[in-house]
């Protein structure tokens, strides 16, 4: 087995992902094809990767549940999973191909002709459902290549997580010698799920794909790609399942809110403020070793296209343990992709018990963390 699994509380993120900040959660700049690679070599490798896919519902409930977002921020790919977020995201010159299903992804992965099958267990979902959805892989077993198995299923009920988290299910799960693990709990439930557990988990993949178990078993339909693209899937979903009216209401009167209080005003920013080419080119990291603290002043503007000088500063070892400084005062201009490290450190810094303080900070720069929700990066650590 690859010692990378099980997964480490203390390994540090791949600060070379183009992760950018949206509404204060991370968000990966990669396609369908980019992603279901991903997680392929993940599988070949046996390398443990934590797939979350944010969607409107997600991007909402993070913004009041600090442990729900943290496990966005702390996962290894985080696709964006609804048209909202990718409309949100070009008007704020996030480069977003277009949207990541993760329900497209499994499909993707069941329907490839490619590589060797691979090996999903089912954990939670509506009762019945995982059982149904094992079913309908096993009728597919007749192709020589490529395809989902089916690895296992269980259906544990509606406890708690640690109720969920009992050493007997875990071992049930490792047992399997599954290669995707697809977690229906609720989305708040089976991201805390994870969080708990991945450090037990012996399955590369694992990921809550709520309605994905439905879908794979059929007792749902998904709704068809012009709905999926024209961002009416919501619509389809209510008409399949109608108690999902109350949520979906909720979260667009929060995106309402959002997009005129935070996105807007973060736009008309943008198109205010560019990084002067001079600005870019002077973007400078000047670093204070201490034995149990590291400060890192920066300096210039700082933009996806010259983030490789900061990418390399924050991926040395030497930084590991210790508890981090950045000093952003000479700092003029920061944009997403810049954040979006920022928020990778912080869970980083968070799993390691060590601290990361930014301060001071340009009122300009400031200006960029309150539009993008980010606030609580510049607060003292709690946890």
């Amino acid at each position: 087995m690859n010692p990378s699994l099980p997964w480490r509380a203390g390994t540090a993120p791949d600060f070379g992902r183009d992760v950018h900040c949206l509404l204060g959660l991370p968000i990966d700049a990669v396609d369908m094809a980019q992603a279901t690679d991903a997680l392929r070599r993940a599988i070949r490798l046996r390398r443990a990767c934590f797939l979350s896919t944010p969607n409107l519902n997600f991007l909402v409930a993070s913004q009041s549940d600090a442990a729900f977002r943290r496990s966005v921020i702390d996962s290894d790919l985080a696709v964006a999973d609804g048209m909202p977020l990718v409309w949100m995201a070009r008007l704020l010159g996030i480069p977003l191909a277009g949207r990541v299903a993760g329900s497209t992804l499994l499909e993707r992965l069941r329907r490839s002709a490619e590589g060797d099958p691979v090996k999903v267990f089912f954990f939670g979902g509506p009762e019945g459902a995982a059982e149904a959805a094992c079913r309908a892989l096993g009728r597919e077993k007749a192709g020589l290549r490529g395809g989902l198995r089916c690895a296992g299923y269980l259906s544990p009920g509606f406890g708690s997580v640690a109720d969920l988290s009992a050493p007997a299910l875990i071992e049930r799960i490792n047992a399997s010698g599954a290669d995707f693990l697809v977690v229906a709990l609720g989305a708040r439930k089976g991201q805390a799920w994870i969080q708990r557990n991945r450090a037990r988990l012996t399955v590369p993949v694992v990921s809550h794909l709520g309605a994905a178990v439905n879908f794979v078993a059929g007792t749902v339909s998904r709704a068809p790609p012009w709905m999926q693209n024209a961002g009416l899937e919501w619509l389809w979903r209510i008409k399949e399942e109608p108690a999902l009216w109350r949520r979906y209401g909720r979260d667009g009167l929060a995106l309402a809110r959002l997009f005129l209080t935070r996105v807007l005003p973060h736009a008309w920013f943008l198109w205010r403020h560019r990084p002067a080419p001079r600005d870019l080119a002077a973007a400078a990291v000047h670093i204070d070793l201490g034995e149990s603290r590291c400060r890192l002043a920066l300096h210039g503007a700082w933009a996806r296209e010259n983030l490789r000088l900061f990418r390399d500063c924050l991926s040395r070892d030497y930084l590991a343990g210790l508890d981090l400084h950045l000093d952003l005062g000479a700092v003029t201009y920061v944009d997403s992709a810049f954040v979006g490290l920022l928020l990778l450190l912080h869970g980083y810094q968070l799993r390691q018990g060590r601290e990361l303080r930014i301060d001071p900070v340009p009122a300009a720069v400031r200006r960029v963390f309150h539009y993008g929700c980010c606030e609580f990066l510049l607060c003292p650590p709690t946890g």
